[in-house]
């Protein structure tokens, strides 16, 4: 008798140990799901562009759908691919306004994920694709007009948009080590800025704050006619 009751207890503390694991991870208490991985690293951010919910890209053909949610509010956004830029994704405003915080015009925390079985894979680091950005080429570096020793050629395609980052004018990128210097010139404009890549990001560049503003032109969040070089 006394080994049946011990048999009994066992088992009733084991239903209720279980259950309350199933209650807590309901709640919130715990999360045994594994993390999702992400097709992009980095900061998620946005451009100007109207239209209905989009994105363009710098590594996903066009059609290819993806699903882009942030972690901060567990709003999910899916968008297609309409066309290139310089950031593994870059969303329109109105896929933006569909899954930002509230005054936030970037996603720090985020996950960018393939919807449907056909849409192709992201390219493996290093490797590129027809139509996809290119590495920067070596070229014979020439003098500028600072006395700062240039890269000639632009390093980047696509448009240049930027994050909330504050501190002094600076940028992240996805393929320049930190401390790189790059020159950005606005075609449109000709205003130009050196900035120091401080970080990775989603972005062959993606200014903060402070370099945008040396850019742009008033009411404009992205610089489309835009040169990238690399300054040694």
């Amino acid at each position: 008798m006394k080994v049946q009751r011990k048999h009994v207890l066992a088992a009733g503390v084991a239903a209720v140990a279980t259950a309350v694991v199933a209650v807590g991870t309901g709640f919130g208490f715990a999360d045994t799901a594994p993390a999702r991985p992400s097709l992009c690293s980095g900061p998620v951010t946005f451009s100007a562009e109207g239209g209905t919910p989009a994105a363009t890209s710098d590594r996903f053909p066009v059609g290819t759908r993806l699903r882009v949610t942030n972690l901060d509010n567990g709003m999910v956004t899916t968008v297609s691919v309409s066309g290139p830029s310089g950031s593994c994704v870059l969303l329109n405003a109105a896929a933006m306004e569909l899954v930002r915080e509230p005054g936030k015009n970037v996603i720090r925390r985020n996950v960018v994920e393939r919807v449907g079985v056909d849409a192709p894979a992201a390219p493996a680091p290093g490797e590129t694709r027809p139509g996809a950005a290119q590495p920067p080429v070596t070229l014979r570096p020439v003098p500028s007009s600072t006395g700062a020793v240039v890269q000639p050629g632009g390093v980047c395609s696509g448009s240049v948009t930027f994050s909330a980052e504050g501190g002094k004018p600076a940028a992240t990128s996805d393929r320049f080590p930190v401390g790189t210097r790059l020159r950005v010139t606005n075609l449109d404009n000709g205003k130009v800025a050196t900035v120091s890549v401080s970080g990775p990001s989603g972005s062959c560049v993606l200014l903060n704050a402070a370099a945008m503003e040396l850019l742009r032109e008033p009411g404009k969040n992205v610089i489309r006619r835009n040169l990238v070089e690399l300054v040694r």
